[in-house]
């Protein structure tokens, strides 16, 4: 007898994307069908967060299954990489026997670091290995594998970088493949060579820019899942979106202008990307496998990138144990998991030898969520069942605010992460 086919793997995942950016999740100005689409397809989590508040570190949370309280990366400052010794998904995978490609932005090593992507797992990458060479979409050169390719500021990169993950899907239909679709679209700055379908309304330009790149990150996606109903391969692929972190205002976009912290009822997160509430956090989630996950679902399950490795696993080989600090989402869909879901953010400040990063942290245990911005800040603690929008801090009434001080105490270690002559130090 046969052994069952192991399913494909398609992580789609945007950058600076807002919660309430997607039609799915409210949103009524921005156009998002075949996110949509999806989120009908299968399951939609109102509760999902990122990795952490921030690109690199957020990723790695994604790539290694520890959250910020343990992994390696945990600032932006200087694209810290992962080391050899970091387990990532990818390269999991890989020993099962999956060809794996990456295209977009990477963020957890530059060229000539332990970190490259090719040393974690993928067989192919190609795009940006330093999410600050990301913030142009007419750079000069963008990474295939360890070789430059020159574009001479003349290219537009995100097109680039979607052919090239298409052409990998159609490649690879024939075995077992994971494809990470990292695509930079909508992170500022906000280039783009046209705003259809959006050309006629009355927006700023910039905003117009704006919802045009949503729109495109929208048809990137779509294109990958036509291209999985035509290889036949829908049922045989379990498919991951999200955003990397929280939506963003600046570059002449507003948080107000498509309401993208409006929660259903009015209410609306707090913060933006960089912070450790809400808004900076909680992203769109959707997952779609079928015949293994619920079509037209919502879940209020809390889930976090620290579950994607786990959640692999249990894809590929069938076992439940947790890797890591994560649980298998598939799991969390059918009874949620009584865990401490755990982010850190770090920003370097300077000492007298080296730079020591001020620290925040913020932790949720089932509605309860703490956050302490920086070492020796009071911890607030908001009530996000009926406080989503962490409005009333209930630090000094709650029984809960010691439980959650033992917890983000418990949850905190200092690995070394260089940084040039950086280094992380507790």
């Amino acid at each position: 007898m046969a052994a069952p086919k192991k399913p494909n793997v398609l992580f789609i995942l945007l950058d600076d994307l807002g919660y309430g950016d997607v039609g799915c999740y409210g949103q009524t100005q921005i156009q998002t069908p075949h996110i949509d689409s999806l989120a009908r397809e299968g399951t939609r989590f109102t509760d999902a967060y990122s990795g952490g508040p921030v690109c690199a570190p957020s990723r790695c949370v994604l790539m290694t299954g520890l959250h910020g309280g343990h992994a390696r990366v945990r600032s932006n400052a200087g694209t810290a990489p992962i080391g050899p010794e970091d387990k990532t998904f990818p390269l999991w995978l890989q020993k099962q026997g999956y060809v794996c490609g990456g295209f977009g932005k990477w963020g957890l090593g530059d060229a000539g670091s332990p970190g490259v992507p090719w040393k974690h797992g993928f067989d192919t990458f190609f795009g940006y290995l330093h999410q600050v060479h990301a913030h142009s979409y007419f750079p000069e050169f963008l990474w295939e594998n360890d070789k430059k390719v020159p574009l001479g500021g003349k290219a537009y990169s995100a097109e680039l970088i979607a052919e090239k993950s298409f052409a990998f899907l159609s490649a690879n239909k024939d075995r077992p493949f994971f494809l990470y679709a990292t695509y930079t679209v909508p992170h500022g700055r906000y280039q783009t060579p046209t705003v259809t379908p959006y050309e006629g309304k009355d927006w700023p330009e910039d905003e117009k820019k704006y919802a045009a790149m949503v729109t495109q990150g929208d048809s990137y996606a779509g294109r990958l899942l036509g291209m999985l109903r035509e290889f036949g391969l829908e049922r045989d692929t379990l498919v991951i979106f999200a955003s990397d972190n929280g939506g963003v205002a600046g570059e002449g976009h507003s948080l107000e202008t498509f309401g993208t912290m409006k929660l259903p009822g009015g209410a609306k997160l707090r913060g933006q990307k960089g912070t450790l509430f809400e808004g900076g956090l909680r992203v769109p989630l959707i997952v779609r496998w079928p015949g293994r996950v619920k079509a037209g679902a919502v879940s209020a399950a809390p889930v976090y990138f620290a579950d994607v490795f786990a959640t692999v696993m249990q894809a590929v080989d069938g076992k439940t144990k947790a890797y890591g600090d994560g649980v298998s989402i598939l799991e969390s869909m059918k009874k949620p998991a009584e865990r401490v879901m755990v982010w850190e953010d770090h920003r370097w400040v300077a000492a007298t030898k080296t730079l020591r990063p001020e620290f925040g942290m913020a932790v949720r245990m089932g509605d309860w969520k703490a956050v302490r911005e920086k070492p020796g800040a009071p911890l607030q603690v908001f009530n996000l069942k009926t406080d989503p929008g962490e409005t009333r801090d209930v630090a000094a009434s709650s029984p809960m605010t010691a439980r959650l001080a033992a917890a983000m105490e418990a949850q905190h270690t200092a690995p070394l992460a260089h940084i040039g002559d950086m280094q992380f130090v507790k």
